[in-house]
């Protein structure tokens, strides 16, 4: 289970518990992850945890009861469900809170109740009910239950079923019985009430001697044993899906009587089994339980012909009562059972792998009865033929023909388009899904190989090209699972080469990532981004809404022809992007995906404040299907937040590194008052050195190492998933070795480049008040003018009037000092950016910490080399810890 998973169930839990406030779902979601274990549920550790909870339950026949109907039901998942409960009936806590936090969210719901019930009037307790009101109520109560306990009517089931499988294929109508198979009860095989076998006067058998009554007893044995009624056994109506009943004429001997008793069950399973056969024929039931009841018809044919057979010694006068009892004991087990089966694939409402997987544990479970589990073993063969054919179509060539819904592998329409437009989108995980209820039991160890092998050979076929699996044999059931196992793991094998040699080397996956994903996103291509910002500096200077996108495009092409970008066979599939929100409220729109944060968060405004082109930059990349399985809008998004933060910093730096520039002119004059100036270069030194050592940090520390990892992991991956989950892996060590999983981290760092920012354009601005000479007066004193170099009367003269200049800026800047408050301006710069600084390394330390982050602690190292910020960090930790321990109480 993925922590995303783990992350979305704990959260639902405690919002059906209505739990707020607290340590929130992290705490938990690391205590998950940290002690869990695997369990694989036995018969034994089911049984044992029946009987506790039996046990614990103040009405364990209800327990019991149920727990046998959803068992009949092919349920999955309850036996694991019921071995966690026992061990909750273990834990006291648990339970004493469960039960207190039930109480107070029924107190809740009556209070809900009770605020609702407020407009409704209710009758005054002392008014009274007539006799003839008592009995009209009591009527209506009974239509009311008699109405819930009648089965839906079988037409309408079929009309329900027949709609689903036309919407399914709706190119394809599934085909229909004529209306007159259904409209003719006789052929059914089954009783028809209220009908007798003929209009002959009936003796009463209390009047006929003893051998006379054994006579037309059987006789009629024989008619109700192919579900015709007797003379004097006749069929009773049911409700639902009792079992039949029978009416023995009360006047029969005793003795003849408890014989009767004892064969009538045979006529009762007979005639489930061919009311079974009769409804499961219909093409509504799917192709699995058409076959099982094939099979029983196949079965019950040669039932047929014994009673056929005993009907012939009949005539004859060779047929006892005795005898017929004797002679139908083989049949007995064989129907008892097809009854059985029968009973619980209609209870179940079973279908497809359901079906198949109910007849699997019947079969298991009759081990020891020989007789018993070679015709379930039969039933369980001939039941999985068809679905097996879907298997085999799956897994051999990636295709999927279940017109009925029955195979463990669902396909939904989606386009695979999508995968480069929405982050969101699921593509891969929900083209194609389990469908776990379809799963039968003894493939349950091979559904995810089964899904995968299906997929991959499916991407392959959507790219034009048509595969089959060279080693593909017939499936067939069988005890022996190791059987198709085998089966199974060699197409698996097959397939899982098959796409990754094709994404590895016809559609080269790595050259993609190597070359221009990891160039131009994570920044490799040095040069390149060296050409690209000095073209577009000026540009990326103006509001975003200024910017156009168009001569962008034309500068990025430029910078990519200027530098060795330009032997990238892929870097026409570089684009730009200027999103419409900054960093962190990318961030947390990713965060809030699938929360009930959300909506909330993607309807607000996408910032309060306008972006500038710098803030709102990034690339985008043009990915082809397959590869857009791999390098998909989840990813590039990822990859886009990385570039961004980078992308910042370099630009930060850049403008630190123009200050230095600007700073080095203005070193060669001596002002008056020189203090604040030397606070300007130590502050705009102390700013580089935190710039440069972050992007060291993300580059050297975090990217190179992560994805040098990749690369590994990328040669010995054995399949696609394997490729999907190393890559996905990558991203999310460096996002979160980034700071970028953490809003609080960003925040601080965003409040740093910020702080930067403000002041390299501060410093910029009193520089240029600065300029010593204009370009023209440099030029005309160093290399003269049209008429010849300079004569030694103008150098000298050039000389005394730079002199003056030079006093006069020196004392213009000093006067700038004292009248604009510059000083002041560099000392509060100086402190929101300790401040800044330091709050981020306590907040580092606390998270390499309490996390285990220790890649975060290399930034500490590296910021804080010389011990500089220790002891304020270690005075910071000690406030903390105060803040935290409990007040001792004095003595």
């Amino acid at each position: 289970m993925s922590e995303f998973r783990i992350h979305h169930d704990v959260n639902e839990l405690l919002s059906l518990l209505r739990v707020h406030g607290g340590e929130g779902a992290e705490v938990y979601i690391d205590l998950l992850q940290k002690n869990r274990t695997p369990y694989v549920t036995t018969t034994v550790s089911a049984h044992s945890a029946k009987v506790k909870i039996a046990e614990f339950s103040r009405t364990p026949e209800d327990f019991l009861k149920k727990y046998d109907e959803l068992k009949s039901k092919n349920t999955r998942h309850l036996d694991s469900l019921v071995y966690l409960l026992s061990k909750l009936t273990e834990d006291k806590e648990t339970l004493q809170y469960l039960q207190q936090n039930a109480k107070e969210r029924a107190e809740l719901a009556a209070n809900a109740a009770t605020s609702v019930s407020t407009n409704f009037s209710i009758p005054s307790s002392t008014s009274k009910i007539s006799l003839q009101e008592l009995e009209e109520l009591r009527k209506q109560l009974g239509s009311v239950t008699a109405n819930s306990s009648v089965q839906q009517p079988l037409e309408l089931t079929r009309k329900i079923l027949r709609d689903k499988q036309n919407k399914k294929n709706s190119g394809q109508p599934i085909p229909v019985f004529p209306s007159w198979v259904y409209e003719r009860p006789a052929l059914i095989g089954d009783f028809l009430i209220g009908t007798s076998l003929s209009t002959d006067t009936t003796v009463p058998i209390g009047t006929l001697p003893l051998a006379s009554q054994e006579s037309v007893i059987v006789e009629d044995l024989l008619y109700v044993l192919i579900g015709v009624d007797g003379r004097y056994i006749t069929a009773q109506p049911f409700v639902g899906r009792q079992n039949r009943a029978f009416s023995v004429d009360p006047n029969l001997d005793l003795s003849i009587k408890e014989l009767v008793t004892r064969i009538l069950p045979v006529a009762a399973s007979y005639s489930a089994v061919t009311r079974f056969i009769e409804e499961k024929s219909s093409f509504e039931y799917g192709q699995v339980n058409h076959a099982l009841a094939a099979a029983m018809r196949t079965l019950i044919k040669e039932y047929m012909i014994l009673i056929t057979q005993l009907e012939h010694l009949q005539r004859q006068g060779l047929l006892s009562l005795q005898k017929l009892w004797f002679y139908i004991q083989p049949t007995m087990r064989t129907l008892e059972i097809l009854a059985s089966l029968a009973t619980s694939v209609d209870k179940g409402e079973c279908m497809g792998g359901s079906t198949l997987s109910l007849l699997h544990d019947k079969t298991f479970n009759y081990t020891g009865d020989s007789q018993a589990q070679e015709l379930c073993l039969y039933l369980t063969k001939a039941a999985s033929v068809p679905y097996f054919e879907i298997l085999e179509k799956w897994i051999y060539r990636g295709i999927i023909n279940d017109p009925y819904s029955e195979f463990m592998v669902e396909e939904h329409e989606l386009q695979k388009e999508k995968i480069q437009e929405d982050y969101n989108d699921k593509y891969w995980d929900q083209r194609y899904t389990v469908v776990q209820q379809q799963i039968p039991s003894f493939l349950q160890k091979m559904a995810d190989k089964i899904l995968s092998t299906g997929k991959y050979l499916n991407v392959v076929r959507e790219c034009g090209r048509d595969v089959t699996c060279p080693v593909a044999k017939e499936v067939i059931y069988t005890l022996k699972e190791r059987a198709y196992v085998e089966q199974i793991e060699k197409a698996y094998n097959y397939a899982s080469k098959v796409l990754l040699d094709f994404l590895m080397e016809e559609k080269e996956l790595v050259a993609h990532l190597s070359r221009s994903i990891k160039h131009y996103f994570l920044m490799d291509q040095g040069d390149f981004f060296v050409h690209f910002m000095d073209l577009t500096e000026e540009e990326l200077k103006k509001p975003v809404d200024d910017i156009i996108t168009t001569r962008l495009e034309a500068l990025l092409e430029l910078a990519l022809r200027m530098s060795t970008a330009n032997t990238d066979p892929f870097k026409d599939d570089l684009k730009i992007d200027l999103m419409p929100h900054d960093l962190i409220t990318q961030l947390l729109r990713v965060l809030a995906i699938e929360t009930k944060q959300e909506k909330a968060i993607i309807s607000a405004d996408p910032t309060e404040l306008t972006l500038s082109g710098l803030e709102a930059f990034s690339f985008d990349y043009i990915v082809k299907w397959p590869l857009s399985l791999i390098i998909n809008r989840k990813a590039l998004t990822r990859y886009q937040m990385l570039f961004r933060h980078m992308f910042y910093c370099k630009h930060v730096e850049r403008q630190l590194c123009n200050v230095w520039i600007s700073n080095k002119t203005a070193k060669q004059f001596s002002l008056h008052s020189a203090k604040w100036f030397a606070g300007a270069f130590t502050l705009r030194q102390r700013m580089l050195n935190f710039v440069q050592n972050i992007q060291y940090y993300m580059m050297f520390e975090v990217m190179e190492p992560t994805w040098h990892i990749l690369e590994k992991n990328l040669k010995l991956a054995s399949n696609i998933d394997d490729v999907l989950s190393h890559h996905t892996s990558f991203l999310d060590n460096c996002l979160k070795d980034c700071m970028l999983t953490n809003p609080e981290l960003l925040k601080i760092f965003s409040k740093l480049m910020s702080v930067c920012v403000m002041f390299t354009n501060c410093m910029q601005r009193f520089t240029q008040s600065m300029k010593l000479d204009n370009e023209m007066d440099r030029l005309t004193l160093e290399h003269g003018t049209m008429l010849g170099p300079p004569t030694e009367e103008e150098r000298a003269e050039e000389t005394a009037k730079k002199k003056l200049t030079n006093k006069l800026l020196a004392e213009h800047a000093d006067n700038l000092h004292l009248t604009s408050g510059f000083e002041a301006t560099i000392n509060k710069f100086d402190s929101n950016f300790s401040t800044h600084l330091l709050d981020l390394l306590d907040k580092l330390s606390v998270y390499s910490t309490n996390d285990c982050e220790h890649s975060m602690l290399n930034i500490i190292y590296r910021l804080d080399f010389n011990g500089f910020y220790t002891e304020r960090l270690e005075h910071m930790s000690a406030e903390r810890s105060q803040k935290a321990a409990p007040l001792l109480p004095r003595l």
